[in-house]
């Protein structure tokens, strides 16, 4: 995995990722993913911990489009999910269904790029904010899982669908 420093235009290795810009640039932006997801020279690792205790070792995680503001998926995160996002860049959650690990976009390709992560007040939600490749987060082959609003007593669709969930997971 390579990580990207915007300001510097420069691409290094996730494991030896060091931010060699002053940290003034990066305290007060994402661009440098870099500075977020790696240690600066001499910096301890992030002392953010979330409250997984709060919801029976999960806590929601939404997905929201970093540029247009639209939230594409609400799913579930635990802490193997989170480490594994804040080590890659890449957006993970925990499938209860299938009761493991995924990374969002492993099948499909359409990968979550996290660019900000916030944290509620009481630490125990998160936001994504992503970059979704592919143009779509929903396995139903939409931009958003939420595609459909409540009309009346029924659900109208709203979305447009971006591709065909039958050729990419071929099932």
């Amino acid at each position: 995995m390579e990580l990207f420093c915007e300001k510097l235009g420069r691409k290094m290795a996730a494991e030896q990722a060091e931010c060699s810009h002053g940290s003034e640039y990066c305290k007060f932006r994402t661009a440098c993913m870099i500075h977020f997801l790696a240690k600066q020279k001499g910096e301890k690792e992030t002392g953010v911990r979330l409250r997984f205790d709060k919801g029976n070792g999960l806590l929601p995680a939404i997905a929201q489009d970093h540029a247009s503001g639209e939230v594409l998926m609400m799913a579930f995160i635990n802490e193997e999910a989170w480490r594994k996002s804040l080590e890659t860049g890449k957006a993970h959650y925990w499938s209860r269904s299938r009761g493991k690990l995924w990374l969002k976009g492993e099948t499909s390709g359409h990968i979550q790029v996290i660019k900000e992560i916030r944290v509620d007040c009481d630490e125990d939600t998160v936001v994504f904010l992503v970059e979704q490749l592919g143009g779509a987060a929903c396995h139903e082959g939409f931009k958003s899982c939420f595609f459909r609003r409540v009309v009346g007593g029924g659900l109208e669709e709203i979305g447009v669908r971006v591709f065909d969930p039958r050729e990419v997971y071929k099932k």
